[in-house]
């Protein structure tokens, strides 16, 4: 479970405080996936980032009682300096987990050949969306956190198999997504929220929310 309890969360642009949420409160529960349809620039990613503790609020109690993944596509614990080899293993060593598993898991779905032991920083921007996804789909998580939807890697093969292994994955698990589309949101949950000027409204279905989004 992600709740949130009177969260607050705003930043100063320079020129006015830009509000992400006001006073927020509501729950994402295990086995309901939720959806959240804003646009762009009203701090969908901010929020994401919160839930995987990557932000603090400015104000209220964000609590967790689940295994919550990082976001999809974040870089953050990834070293350019590192090889994906590298990388793999000081990765699996913070969860707790098999460096050897999560090495030879990332080794298969990536397909990076010998990039695999070459710094990150080497990498072209679909190489890096390759590596960084299929460290998250190398470790069960109980609440997976999606910014956007899929990455954009450029590799066909590499979408088939790991768009696979997600779609496997949430029959057990949960999934939190953030994005400007509706029909993004189509593919992962039912319900739904709409984030507009710092309040987020709830919905039980993505039919309901979309009709505010779409009246906004």
């Amino acid at each position: 479970m992600i709740e949130f309890d009177n969260v607050s969360k705003s930043y100063w642009t320079g020129k006015r405080r830009k509000v992400i949420l006001d006073r927020a409160s509501f729950r994402v529960e295990p086995g309901r996936s939720l959806g959240i349809l804003a646009p762009n620039g009203a701090g969908k990613t901010t929020v994401i980032n919160m839930m995987a503790g990557l932000e603090k609020p400015d104000e209220g109690t964000i609590i967790k009682t689940s295994r919550v993944s990082f976001p999809l596509g974040f870089m953050g614990g990834v070293s350019g300096r590192l090889s994906a080899h590298e990388n793999s293993r000081y990765i699996a060593r913070l969860y707790q987990l098999d460096p050897d598993y999560v090495e030879s898991f990332c080794r298969w779905l990536c397909n990076l050949g010998e990039y695999f032991e070459m710094p990150v920083a080497t990498y072209s921007a679909g190489m890096k969306s390759r590596f960084t996804f299929a460290l998250m789909l190398a470790i069960e998580f109980d609440i997976y956190l999606i910014d956007e939807g899929m990455p954009s890697t450029g590799d066909v093969e590499f979408n088939r198999k790991a768009g696979g292994i997600l779609r496997e994955r949430l029959r057990n698990s949960t999934v939190v997504i953030v994005s400007h589309s509706a029909q993004t949101l189509e593919k992962f949950c039912r319900q739904a929220a709409v984030l507009k000027n710092g309040q987020l409204y709830m919905f039980d279905t993505l039919e309901e929310a979309k009709r505010l989004y779409d009246y906004a």
